[in-house]
């Protein structure tokens, strides 16, 4: 998705306009209210931290969704909040939807913005494996060990390897991501110190072993290099290419 360089919140933040950037540091979006990285539009005023999505500000402007394999029949409409009364929850991660939305017109959909521009398929490096997002699946989530994640009616999607042998949910991994920059996790200076990268990939994977260690069999490294690649490219996927964070948080997988 082209992104503008520049727009303008006129309900929101009519002072300014802002600005497309690219930054590492993670921030809260002022549309939806959920976590971001990455591209992100900012208000160039220093005084202020008026932060948007890329994904928010492209839905605030054109006023269209991108097209959804998801929810084919759906006619989206963005909203800077909710038309209908009560909570709504996305049907995408399965979580409350606090500000910015894409509402089906029958309004028995609702997605947030970043997660209706998730990619459908990821291709792992230098394989042929493929990571699909799913709707239903028989494998269990890498962090909460079921197989579904639902609120109410909406279940939520997750993230399998083509081989079913890892997943996660969007909800669960978006909640983990969440914890992890509460503490304090995802700071370059803080992944500097190798403790707390294994520290932030065990609160994403608490039922696996991540750590590379001395006498493990090539089997085992091999299995352990897989899993935090697949968790590389879930994280990126989900919270929007924060590419050298990213990459300082799982230089683990060389060890």
């Amino acid at each position: 998705m082209a992104g503008l360089l520049e727009i303008h919140d006129k309900d929101g933040h009519p002072e300014h306009k802002l600005k497309l950037e690219r930054s590492e540091v993670p921030f809260i979006c002022g549309g939806c209210k959920e976590l971001g990285f990455g591209l992100r539009y900012q208000c160039p005023n220093m005084n202020c931290n008026y932060i948007l999505h890329d994904e928010c500000g492209f839905g605030l402007q054109y006023r269209r969704p991108p097209t959804q394999k998801f929810f084919k029949k759906c006619d989206f409409q963005f909203h800077q909040q909710n038309p209908l009364l009560g909570t709504r929850i996305c049907n995408i991660c399965a979580l409350d939807i606090q500000g910015f939305l894409y509402q089906c017109s029958h309004g028995d959909i609702d997605l947030h913005p970043h997660c209706a521009n998730l990619s459908l398929t990821i291709t792992l490096p230098d394989s042929n494996e493929v990571i699909e997002l799913r709707e239903n699946t028989k494998s269990r989530c890498l962090k909460c060990q079921r197989k579904e994640r639902a609120s109410g009616k909406v279940k939520g999607l997750s993230y399998v390897s083509s081989d079913g042998k890892l997943c996660y949910h969007v909800a669960c991994l978006k909640e983990a991501c969440l914890d992890n920059w509460k503490r304090g996790y995802f700071q370059l200076d803080v992944l500097a110190n190798e403790e707390n990268k294994i520290l932030a990939l065990q609160n994403l994977a608490p039922n696996q072993v991540v750590r590379p260690s001395e006498g493990q069999s090539s089997n085992a490294m091999k299995g352990i290099k897989l899993l935090i690649t697949f968790l590389k490219l879930v994280v990126s996927a989900i919270l929007g290419e924060p590419f050298t964070l990213v990459s300082t948080l799982f230089q683990i997988s060389q060890n």
